[in-house]
């Protein structure tokens, strides 16, 4: 599995949606989910974002917004509309205690649905264990991509065809969800260049990827910088020049960081013994794993276990 994919399977949108907000100015949404990731696409008009350290950032049809939680935040037909009187709105479907469900939030249609309204999808994410916090760290607290508009309309007919709760509309609109997040994602990275993750800038090169591709399918392989320049099909020499130019850092250094990275979700998320999940990283005994682990991350496998738990 690839780096992003790895990353991105603990991110789900699980009856997490509001299918379509309609809404007519002066309004303010405030998102409460605390959720790790929240996704707007503007399907007609716009808003700004309103982020919790005075970040502004304006959003118009066509826009898609992915937002880095948990910190509440707004989105505003104006900046000033906050502190003026408007219809004012909340989405805090994970918070404790909350009453709120997708069945009554799916297809929700506020204000009223004239030219001038706005229209909106939003999915909050659950997270599904701790693999996917290696991903945020990867993202600004917000990214804001533009989106063709003839995928707008295609969104906002499927979110349209959802919000008749017919049978598997609810399924229909998680699944629309985490296909958007993906893409979105994806396109992000794309043109984010230097700043992108050095896996992704990795994965993009036509020398590193195969090599990359390679050792992500099979970390607990003995890997060597040799072995992976022949998957590279360049000389040992010239693949860790590359290797370390593009990445930040050498192969095997690289190679560890990630089965290290591994290893702590899989101490975290499961119930798995030391010794498998070394075994699974790639050390053939616990005690080899233990020091590796030590080294890299400050606590033994077992402490950090329990410091987590």
């Amino acid at each position: 599995m690839d780096p992003l994919s790895s990353l991105l399977s603990g991110f789900r949108a699980e009856g997490s949606v509001v299918s379509r907000a309609v809404l007519t100015a002066p309004w303010t949404i405030r998102f409460a989910d605390g959720g790790p990731l929240t996704m707007i696409s503007v399907l007609r008009g716009g808003g700004t974002l309103l982020l919790p350290d005075g970040t502004e950032r304006a959003v118009g049809v066509g826009h898609t917004a992915i937002v880095r939680g948990p910190a509440p935040f707004h989105l505003a037909d104006r900046p000033t509309t906050v502190h003026s009187s408007h219809a004012a709105y909340e989405i805090a479907c994970f918070t404790k205690d909350t009453e709120c469900t997708a069945q009554e939030l799916s297809g929700i249609h506020w204000g009223t649905d004239s030219k001038e309204a706005t229209a909106l999808i939003v999915g909050a994410y659950r997270a599904s264990g701790h693999r996917h916090e290696r991903l945020l760290r990867t993202l600004p607290p917000v990214l804001v991509m533009k989106e063709d508009v003839e995928v707008c309309a295609w969104l906002e007919t499927a979110a349209a065809d959802a919000a008749r709760l017919s049978a598997g509309s609810q399924a229909l609109m998680d699944r629309l969800l985490d296909w958007a997040l993906v893409c979105t994602l994806r396109s992000w990275f794309d043109q984010a260049g230097a700043d992108a993750p050095s896996w992704y800038r990795g994965l993009a090169d036509p020398v590193l990827a195969p090599a990359l591709q390679a050792f992500h399918d099979r970390p607990a392989q003995a890997w060597t910088v040799a072995s992976l320049a022949a998957r590279a099909g360049v000389s040992r020499a010239l693949f860790a020049k590359r290797f370390t130019k593009l990445m930040g850092r050498p192969p095997l250094a690289y190679l560890t960081e990630c089965r290290m990275d591994e290893a702590e979700a899989l101490l975290t998320d499961t119930d798995l013994s030391v010794a498998e999940i070394g075994r699974f990283v790639g050390y053939a005994d616990a005690f080899g794993f233990s020091a590796a682990f030590k080294r890299h991350k400050g606590l033994s496998p077992s402490t950090f276990r329990a410091a987590a738990a």
